[in-house]
């Protein structure tokens, strides 16, 4: 990218947030502060209405916007493909959102452009996997986001898949992520006094109460990264045979399951865990069937299982 391509990409950087920080700048674009510090100079010296804060970061003066922005080619078919991946990935009234800013974006475009996305609107498809569960009846999404916008409690009837219980939760809601077919929400649990993880499918209904709350609760990527590392997480993989593949799926979970991959006649399991004590037991169910990839220590603890087995069970008298 030529300078003066990047110091219109900045301009635009700096219009879609109240405060952006010259840290951010110089890592989406690659360069040194010092690179930074001069491109914004150059755009001072253009007439824009800059207003910087050492260590806080930069933002433009309120009332002053530039007129709708061009989009190249490039940007108007990741639109395209983004509307798509939102089509079948999300709930209903995300889609809508989208779709509906999707027509003030193709509002703005060239006509060129235009033509570009209509050529191209049937040669993108995303096909929604039989592993991913059904969302499109479902309001969830905007309803946790705007809950935590407002920072208000949300109320939900949850189905705890471990007890198998229905649930009724009062939580603060702190994010929300999509994994592994799934999206969860990341909230702090009034009744059981703790963060925990809610899987979106398995709310039956969810409504944004009058309840404000004022805890100051972590952002949704210190939660995760700080959770992984206080419970001292450690990546397992094992090698299981098909034929017992089924056996494990409503167990899986609970061992801290991540994904899987086929292989041939065997299917390649990951998981996170925090305890290999417990792994190795629920591994030594279906070992027969089954081989540790990673890590080697679960390899010696399963050892130790099976040589305390027969020793307690098969020694000879």
């Amino acid at each position: 990218m030529n300078r003066i391509d990047r110091i219109s990409a900045i301009l635009i950087q700096l219009q879609s947030r109240r405060v952006v920080k010259a840290a951010d700048i110089a890592e989406r674009f690659n360069i040194s502060l010092r690179t930074v510090y001069r491109d914004v100079k150059t755009l001072e010296e253009a007439g824009i209405p800059l207003i910087g804060e050492a260590g806080v970061g930069y933002s433009i003066m309120d009332g002053y916007r530039l007129p709708p922005v061009m989009f190249t080619k490039e940007e108007a078919t990741a639109f395209l493909t983004a509307e798509k991946f939102v089509e079948k990935l999300t709930d209903a009234s995300t889609m809508a959102n989208y779709k509906s800013a999707m027509y003030k974006v193709r509002a703005i475009l060239k006509t060129t452009e235009k033509d570009l996305l209509e050529s191209m609107d049937d040669r993108i498809a995303v096909f929604k996997s039989v592993a991913i569960p059904e969302t499109a009846n479902t309001d969830h999404i905007q309803t946790v986001l705007h809950s935590i916008a407002q920072k208000k409690v949300l109320a939900l009837n949850y189905f705890a898949q471990h007890s198998q219980e229905h649930t009724k939760r009062y939580v603060e809601p702190i994010g929300i992520f999509y994994l592994s077919g799934y999206w969860h929400l990341i909230a702090y649990c009034r009744l059981r006094k703790d963060y925990r993880d809610f899987r979106t499918d398995r709310i039956k209904n969810l409504t944004v109460t009058d309840d404000h709350y004022t805890d100051e609760h972590p952002a949704l990527k210190e939660y995760i990264a700080q959770t992984a590392k206080e419970k001292d997480l450690e990546a397992v993989v094992i090698l299981v045979d098909k034929s017992i593949h089924s056996h494990l799926e409503n167990q899986k979970y609970y061992s801290g399951f991540i994904s899987e991959k086929h292989i041939g006649n065997s299917i390649e399991m990951t998981f996170l865990t925090a305890s290999l004590e417990g792994f190795a037991r629920w591994y030594m169910m279906y070992g027969e069937k089954a081989e540790i990839i990673t890590p080697d220590s679960l390899k010696d603890r399963v050892r130790v299982l099976a040589e305390k087995l027969l020793q307690r069970n098969f020694s000879l008298t």
